[in-house]
C-alpha cells in the first residue's frame, strides 16, 4: 500500500494510523514470507525485524511507532532518531582468567556503568546536529544505547562454552546487572538534569512494556523522579572498536570468529588490500596462562556452535536489553531450507525483536577468514565443491556441438502455433510459442509480441528459440525449469495454462516459462526419454559451487543511459582438465530489466556445454538483438573507440564473446553465425512465398526483408518476426 495511487487503481484501505492508502497488490502473507526465507537462506538478506513484538515493548509506544532499525538491527528507531552507542569491555572485569580461581567482578561491573550512562547522554547535547528534526528527536527523548564487546572472551576465561547452558546463564545476570545499573543511573540523572521531556510516568511503566518489567524499586524511583533517557540498552556489534580498542576481543555478543584471523585491510593504496594476522584476545590470554600447547576447546568458535547454540545466548539476553541485539547466526551451507526457516518462527517465539542469518553462499564476501582460508586464498586456486555429484566438473568430448542444431536460424517452414495473451504490470504482450510437423510435432520458436512487453523477455525467448531446434526434450527441460524457478520483484498473478486458475507467478519469467512449457508439454516436445545429446555434452549438469577459499572470476561495468541500466556483469570462471579457463556462470548486479536474470540463467546452462562454440553462437546471435530506443554508444572490447549497439543484451553479448576470445576459446572451426544458411533442411512440398524486398535490414538473417504485417515486423525472407505494436 502507499498514499500515492497508483496509475488505474481506486482500492483504498484504512490503516492502523488512521490515514487511507492505495492498494497497489494484494499477495498471500506465506508467499512473501517464503520468498523473504528464499532470498535471506540464499544471499544472507534480508535480516528480519518482528515488528509486533518491537511496538509493543516499546517503553514509547504511546508517542511513537517503530518501523525500522540503525543498518545492523541493535537499534530500533523512529523517523530522525539517532544511534547514540557505547560498550563496556567485559574480559576487564574477569580476575584470574582461564583458572580455577576465575570470577567476573560484578561489583566493578556495577560502579562503571552510571559513567557510561552519563557519557552517552552528554554526547546528544554536545552533538551538531545536521538537521533540526534529528535535534528534536534526540532531545526529546534522550535515547542512548549501552552495551558491550568481549561476551564470548569473557566466557573462554570463566571456563564457560559459548552457547551452553551456563554460558546463557552467565549472559542473562551480567546483562541483568547492567540494565539495573543503567536505570538506576538514568533516574540518578533526572534528578540532576530532568526527565525526557516526552516522560509520562503512567504511559512509560504501562504494563507490557519493557521499563514495566523492571524490579520494583526502579520503577518506585522512576515514577517519583522520572527518568533521563527513553531507552538505555543495545548491544551492537563493535567490530571496529573490538579490534582497534579491546585487542581484538570478541565483538559484541558474537563468539569467537576464530582463534586466529585473517583480516582484508585496504592500505591506503589506491584498491591495494593486504591480509593482516590478528589472534583472538581470548586466545592469546590463554596461551600467556596455560603456554602454547594449551588446550583451546573452551574457545567456542562461531562456525562450531549449531544454530540452538546462537539463539540460547540471544533468548537469555534479549529480555533485558530495551532496544534490541545485532547477532548473527551462522548456519551451515549445507542446512536445508525447511529447517533454515524454523530459525526465523523459533526466534519470533522466544520473544526476539530481529533475527539475522549468515548462510555460505555464492553472493557474498568475507572481511574475516579463518587461518585455512587464508592459506588457502593466497594460493590463488579454485576451490570447487565435488560433494554434490550433479555438480561436478567433468569435461566431455563432444566436437563441434553446434551440429545438433536443425537450423542455425529460422527455417523456411509452415508454421502452427498458439499464443497467450499476458496482462502485467509493467505492460500487457502475447507470448506465441510454434511449431512444425513432419510426421510428429517439432518445436520452432517462442517470441514475444506486443508494443509493451517487458524489457529482457524478448531476448530469453530468442535464447530458447535456437535451443528449441536442437529437437532435445531433456535440455529445453532443464532450461525451462531453470527459468520457472527464478524470483524476482517482477511476481504478477496470471491464469495457468494448464488449470484455469488465477495463480500467483514469483516473477515475469517464471510466469513466461510456465507458458512455454505447458505448450511444449502439449505437442509432446519434453519427452525426457529420448536421447539428450545436449545434456551429454554439459561438462555440469548443475553449477559448480566453490568452497569457502574462492574461484575464479571476471567483472565489468555495464552503462546504457539509453534505458537507465547501470549494472555489474560477472563470470564465474574455472579450470578445467585439460587446463582451459572456461566461464561457468554469469550474472548481473544493478540497475536491469528483472527478466534478465533470466537470460543469464539460460546462457549460463549454455556455458557448461564442453564445446565452447555453443556459447559462443547463442551469444553471436544476441549481438544482434535490438530494442526500440534502447541503442546506445558504449567502448568497443579491448579498443579505445566506440560503437553503437543495439541494446543493453547486444553489448553483453559482445562483451562476453570478448572475454571468451581473451581465454582462447574461440580458436579453430568459425562459428555458426546469424546470416549462416548452413544446414537448413527442406522439410518437404511447400508453397513458396514471394519475398518482398526493399525493406528494412532483418537483424535475424541480413535481407533487406523486414516489413510491417499487422502491426508486427516480419522477415520475408527468414520468417523473423520483430517489434510489434
Amino acid at each position: 500500500m502507499h498514499e500515492a495511487p497508483p496509475r488505474g487503481a481506486t482500492e483504498t484501505v484504512v490503516c492502523k494510523d488512521g490515514k487511507a492508502r492505495y492498494v497497489y497488490r494484494t499477495i498471500k502473507a506465506r508467499y512473501l514470507w517464503q520468498k523473504i526465507m528464499r532470498n535471506t537462506y540464499e544471499t544472507a538478506d534480508p535480516g528480519v525485524m518482528f515488528l509486533d513484538t518491537i511496538n509493543e515493548a516499546n517503553n514509547l509506544r504511546y508517542c511513537e511507532t517503530i518501523a525500522a532499525s540503525n543498518p545492523c538491527g541493535e537499534q530500533m528507531l523512529p523517523g530522525y532518531g539517532c544511534c547514540d552507542l557505547g560498550a563496556l569491555n567485559l574480559y576487564r572485569y574477569v580476575k584470574n582468567p582461564f583458572t580455577h580461581e576465575a570470577e567476573f567482578d560484578y561489583e566493578a561491573f556495577r560502579r562503571v556503568v552510571p559513567g557510561a550512562v552519563r557519557m552517552l547522554d552528554r554526547v546528544l547535547d554536545a552533538t551538531k546536529w545536521p538537521l533540526e528534526q534529528q535535534k528534536q528527536e534526540a532531545h526529546l527523548k534522550r535515547r542512548i544505547g549501552l552495551g558491550y564487546l568481549g561476551l564470548a572472551n569473557a566466557m573462554a576465561m570463566l571456563g564457560l562454552s559459548y552457547g551452553s547452558e551456563e554460558s546463557a546463564e552467565f549472559a542473562s545476570k551480567v546483562t541483568r546487572e547492567m540494565r539495573d545499573a543503567a536505570y538506576m543511573a538514568s533516574v540518578e540523572l533526572a534528578k540532576e538534569l530532568g526527565a525526557f521531556p516526552l516522560f509520562d510516568a503512567d504511559k512509560y511503566l504501562e504494563e507490557g512494556t519493557f521499563a514495566s518489567t523492571l524490579p520494583e524499586h526502579i520503577k518506585e524511583a522512576i515514577r517519583k523522579h522520572g527518568i533521563r533517557n527513553s531507552h538505555l540498552l543495545s548491544i551492537a556489534p563493535t567490530g571496529t572498536i573490538s579490534l582497534g580498542f579491546a585487542d581484538n576481543a570478541s565483538s559484541g555478543i558474537e563468539p569467537t570468529f576464530a582463534l586466529k584471523q585473517y583480516r582484508n585491510v585496504r592500505t591506503g593504496k589506491g584498491e591495494e588490500r593486504k591480509l593482516w594476522t590478528a589472534d583472538d584476545h581470548a586466545y592469546r590470554v590463554l596461551k600467556m596462562v596455560k603456554g602454547e600447547d594449551a588446550d583451546t576447546s573452551v574457545i567456542a568458535t562461531a562456525l562450531e556452535l549449531s544454530v540452538e547454540e546462537h539463539l540460547r545466548v540471544m533468548a537469555a539476553v534479549i529480555p533485558f536489553i530495551d532496544s534490541a541485539i545485532s547477532k548473527t547466526v551462522n548456519v551451515p551451507a549445507d542446512y536445508s531450507f525447511e529447517a533454515f526457516s524454523r530459525i526465523y518462527m523459533d526466534a519470533w517465539k522466544s520473544g526476539l525483536k530481529g533475527i539475522t542469518t549468515y548462510r555460505p553462499n555464492e553472493m557474498t564476501g568475507a572481511v574475516l577468514m579463518t587461518e585455512e582460508e587464508a592459506k588457502g586464498a593466497g594460493k590463488g586456486e579454485q576451490d570447487l565443491r565435488t560433494d554434490d555429484p550433479d555438480r561436478r566438473v567433468e569435461i566431455k568430448d563432444v566436437p563441434n556441438v553446434v551440429d545438433n542444431l536443425r537450423w542455425p536460424s529460422r527455417p523456411d517452414v509452415v508454421a502452427e502455433g498458439v499464443t497467450y495473451s499476458v496482462r502485467h504490470p509493467q505492460g500487457d504482450f502475447a507470448v506465441v510459442v510454434n511449431h512444425w510437423q513432419n510426421g510428429e510435432k517439432h518445436p520452432l520458436e517462442v517470441y514475444i509480441a506486443g508494443n509493451e512487453a517487458p524489457r529482457g523477455l524478448g531476448a530469453i525467448a530468442k535464447a530458447l528459440s535456437v535451443d528449441m531446434r536442437t529437437d532435445d526434450g531433456a535440455f529445453l527441460q532443464m532450461k525451462l525449469d531453470s527459468l520457472i524457478n527464478t524470483v524476482g520483484d517482477d511476481g504478477f498473478e496470471m491464469t495457468h495454462p494448464a488449470t484455469g486458475a488465477r495463480v500467483l507467478m514469483p516473477s515475469l519469467t517464471a510466469g513466461f516459462a510456465v507458458l512455454v512449457k505447458h505448450r511444449l508439454n502439449e505437442i509432446g516436445a519434453l519427452n525426457e526419454h529420448k536421447a539428450s545429446p545436449m545434456m551429454e555434452a554439459l561438462f555440469s549438469r548443475r553449477e559448480p559451487k566453490t568452497g569457502p577459499n574462492g574461484g575464479l572470476g571476471w567483472h565489468v561495468d555495464v552503462s546504457n543511459p539509453a534505458t537507465g541500466d547501470d549494472f555489474l556483469l560477472h563470470t564465474k570462471e574455472l579450470k578445467l582438465p585439460n587446463g582451459q579457463i572456461r566461464p561457468y556462470s554469469v550474472w548481473l548486479s544493478g540497475t536491469y530489466p528483472a527478466a534478465l536474470n533470466g537470460l543469464m540463467k539460460v546462457l549460463s546452462i549454455d556455458m557448461r556445454v564442453s564445446d565452447p562454440k555453443w556459447v559462443a553462437m547463442k551469444l553471436e546471435k544476441l549481438a544482434n538483438f535490438g530494442e526500440v530506443r534502447g541503442d546506445f554508444l558504449a567502448q568497443v572490447p579491448g579498443d579505445v573507440k566506440q560503437e553503437n549497439y543495439p541494446s543493453t543484451v547486444a553489448y553483453v553479448a559482445t562483451l562476453l564473446l570478448a572475454r571468451m576470445k581473451a581465454l582462447g576459446l574461440l580458436k579453430g572451426a568459425p562459428l555458426a553465425r546469424s546470416d549462416n544458411t548452413s544446414g537448413v533442411v527442406d522439410v518437404g512440398a511447400k508453397e513458396s512465398r514471394e519475398v518482398r524486398l526493399g525493406g528494412k535490414q532483418c537483424p535475424e538473417c541480413g535481407a533487406m526483408a523486414l516489413h510491417k504485417v499487422n502491426g508486427c515486423e516480419s522477415c520475408d525472407a527468414c520468417g523473423h518476426i520483430g517489434s510489434c505494436g
